[in-house]
């Protein structure tokens, strides 16, 4: 089965920077659009930002400016910087790839596990 495994999460002071890596963790024939989802204690899954198969990419107007979504195909990895980060930023991130196994299959969507962000002084 694939699994995505995230990583970069942790403990930030107000302005910092950090990048979060979601990466699949076998071999599979393509990565196609990529999402990152936030969910804070008793809130609501929040969307973050999408990259689609051909590049485009887009973002949640609270993070615009301030977070780029980007991927590198031959790992097999999504990315999100983070960047100028604040205390409303606080929470669990959540990855989401859609995935082609094999050549001509279908895509299938797969999620993370998620990783703590805490920006904190």
């Amino acid at each position: 089965q694939v699994q995505l495994v995230e990583s970069g999460g942790g403990l930030v002071q107000p302005g910092g920077s950090l990048r979060l890596s979601c990466a699949a963790s076998e071999n599979v024939f393509s990565i196609n659009a990529g999402e990152w989802y936030r969910q804070a204690p008793g809130q609501q899954r929040e969307f973050v930002a999408a990259i689609v198969s051909g590049g485009a990419t887009n973002y949640a107007d609270s993070v615009k400016g301030r977070f780029a979504i980007s991927r590198d195909t031959a790992k097999n990895t999504v990315y999100l910087q983070m960047n100028s980060l604040k205390p409303e930023d606080t929470s669990v991130y959540f990855c989401k790839l859609d995935i082609r196994k094999t050549a001509g299959s279908r895509k299938v969507s797969y999620w993370g596990q998620g990783t703590q962000v805490t920006v904190s002084s």
